[in-house]
C-alpha cells in the first residue's frame, strides 16, 4: 500500500514568469522536471541538501540566495540531477544570463622550501651515555650467562651420559571456519514483533535515497544506501517511507518480502502498519 503528497504540495503560490521565446527560464524549467519527476520541494531538498528556501528562490530565478556565482551554479548542477535533468543546457543559460563563466580562483603560491633550514644541533651527550651504560650491562649478563652454561656443560660430561629426548609432534588445532553472514530473507527477519511494524530496506542493486517517518511524523533516517547496505525501522504503528530509486531497492516487512515490482529512478510513498503488508 502507498500513501503519498502530492508534487507540488511545497512548491510556491506564485510561478515564475516564462521568458519570451521558446526557451523557460532556469527557475521554470526546474520547476517544470520536479513536477514531472512526482517531487515535492522537500524531497528535492531532503536528497540534494540544499536548503528549502534556496530551492524555492531557484525556482523563481532568484539566485541572491545562493552567495555568488560558483555556489549559484553548484546548486544549480545539484538540482537539475536530482529531478533528471541535464545541467549542461542549464549552465550555458546562466551564464549567457550573468556575464559568462565565473574565472577559476588563482591557485596559492609556491611553497619556497629553501627558505626552511634545519636547525644544526650539537651532539646529545645524555644518549651516549646510556648507549654506554646499556652496552657494558649487557656485556656482564652475557659473561655470567656463558660461565653458568659451562659448569652446567661440565657437570652433564661428569655424570651418566643423557638420554636425547625425541621432539613430540603436535598435531595443528583445526580452525573452524566463521559461519557466512546470511543474507536478508524471510526467515531472516520473520522473529519480528508482531505488536510492531518492522521495515527493513536493502539495496541489493545500487545506490538509492530513501526516508523513512515513524507515526508522528518522526524522522528516522534521511540520506543515501550504498550497494549492499540495509536499514531496519521499527514502530509500533507505521512507518513512512519515501524511496527515490525504488527499482534499486527490496523491501521486507513484519517478516516478509514485498514483490512489487518497481521500476528503476521511480519515486515511491509508501506505508505500512503492522500484520500481513498484502492485506488491505
Amino acid at each position: 500500500m502507498s500513501i503519498g503528497n502530492s508534487p507540488d504540495d511545497n512548491s510556491p503560490q506564485d510561478e515564475p514568469p516564462i521568458e519570451k521565446g521558446d526557451r523557460p527560464s532556469i527557475g521554470r524549467a526546474l520547476q517544470q522536471a520536479r513536477i514531472a519527476a512526482g517531487l515535492t520541494v522537500d524531497d528535492v531538498s531532503n536528497a540534494t541538501r540544499v536548503r528549502i528556501a534556496i530551492v524555492h528562490a531557484i525556482e523563481q530565478d532568484d539566485f541572491t540566495p545562493c552567495g555568488g556565482d560558483v555556489y549559484a551554479r553548484g546548486h544549480l548542477k545539484t538540482l537539475a540531477r536530482a529531478v533528471h535533468l541535464d545541467p549542461a543546457p542549464l549552465l550555458a543559460q546562466y551564464d549567457d544570463d550573468h556575464g559568462g563563466r565565473p574565472a577559476p580562483t588563482p591557485a596559492a603560491p609556491m611553497f619556497e622550501a629553501e627558505r626552511i633550514r634545519p636547525e644544526r644541533r650539537g651532539p646529545n651527550w645524555t644518549a651516549a651515555m646510556v648507549a654506554a651504560i646499556v652496552a657494558v650491562i649487557g656485556f656482564v649478563g652475557f659473561t655470567m650467562v656463558k660461565d653458568d652454561s659451562d659448569g652446567s656443560k661440565t657437570q652433564v660430561a661428569e655424570g651418566s651420559t643423557p638420554t636425547a629426548s625425541k621432539p613430540v609432534k603436535t598435531k595443528p588445532t583445526p580452525t573452524k571456519p566463521a559461519d557466512p553472514k546470511p543474507d536478508p530473507s524471510d526467515s531472516a527477519i520473520a522473529a519480528a514483533p508482531q505488536d510492531k511494524v518492522t521495515v527493513q530496506v536493502t539495496a541489493p542493486d545500487g545506490r538509492s535515497w530513501i526516508s523513512a517517518k515513524d507515526h508522528n511524523g518522526r524522522l528516522l533516517f534521511d540520506g543515501f544506501l550504498k550497494q549492499g547496505d540495509s536499514k531496519t525501522f521499527q514502530d509500533k504503528e507505521k512507518i513512512d517511507l519515501v524511496l527515490g530509486d525504488a527499482g534499486a531497492l527490496q523491501l521486507y516487512v513484519n517478516g516478509k518480502k514485498i514483490e512489487d515490482e518497481f521500476q528503476p529512478g521511480g519515486v515511491e510513498r509508501l506505508t505500512y502498519t503492522k500484520g500481513d503488508p498484502e492485506v488491505g
